[in-house]
C-alpha cells in the first residue's frame, strides 16, 4: 500500500503549487518526491504493476504541460519517461538490500542521472541553446539551481519513505509490548 501511497504523493506535490495559497511550495526548485517514489516503488511495490507509477507519472506530465504550463509537447518527454523506468528498475535492486548506504546512492543517483539527462534532452529537443559544445554547457549550468533541490529532495524523501516501515514496525512492536505489558499487570 505504501508504495501506492507515496507515487500519489509525488503527483499531488507536482500539483501544490497551483493551489490556492499553497503556490508558494518549492516544486519550482525541483523539491519533489518524484524519484523517491520512484525508488521505493522498485523496491517495495508489486513487479506485476511497475507500470502503474510510469503510466501514472507520465500522464500527470501530459496533463501540467498542456494544460498547466501550456507547453507544446515534445519528444523530451520521452526521455523523462525513460528516466521514470530507469528508476523504477534502480529501485528493485533496493528489493533484498535496502540500507542506508543503499538508499542514499540510489537518491544520489537519481539525482545525478535526472540533471544530465533532462538538460541534455532540453539542449536536443529545443531551441535555447545553441547546438554545440558550448551550447551544452549553458544547458547544464542554466540548470545547477535546480540541482540542488533535486538532490536534497530525492536524499530527504527517500531517507523519509524507506524509513517509513522501519518505524511503523518500531511503532507496532512498541504498541504491542506496551499493552502486553498492561495485560500482564492485570
Amino acid at each position: 500500500m505504501l508504495p501506492y501511497l507515496f507515487v500519489l504523493l509525488a503527483i499531488a506535490v507536482r500539483f501544490l503549487p497551483f493551489v490556492g495559497p499553497l503556490n508558494f511550495l518549492p516544486h519550482a526548485w525541483h523539491f519533489t518526491p518524484v524519484a523517491a517514489s520512484l525508488l521505493f516503488f522498485g523496491a517495495r511495490g508489486s513487479r506485476r504493476q511497475m507500470w502503474v507509477p510510469l503510466v501514472l507519472l507520465a500522464a500527470t506530465d501530459v496533463v501540467l504541460t498542456k494544460f498547466i504550463y501550456s507547453y507544446t509537447f515534445s519528444w523530451d518527454h520521452l526521455v523523462t519517461w525513460a528516466w521514470y523506468a530507469a528508476i523504477l528498475w534502480l529501485g528493485t535492486n533496493l528489493r533484498e538490500k535496502s540500507g542506508p548506504v543503499r538508499v542514499v546512492g540510489a537518491a544520489l543517483a537519481s539525482s545525478v542521472s535526472f540533471f544530465l539527462i533532462s538538460n541534455f534532452a532540453v539542449w536536443a529537443a529545443w531551441e535555447m541553446y545553441p547546438k554545440t559544445f558550448s551550447g551544452l554547457m549553458m544547458s547544464y549550468a542554466a540548470g545547477l539551481p535546480f540541482f540542488r533541490g533535486t538532490v536534497e529532495s530525492d536524499l530527504f524523501f527517500s531517507i523519509a519513505m524507506f524509513g517509513t516501515p522501519v518505524f511503523l514496525l518500531a511503532l507496532s512492536r512498541w504498541m504491542h509490548k506496551t499493552s502486553g505489558d498492561h495485560i500482564a499487570a492485570a
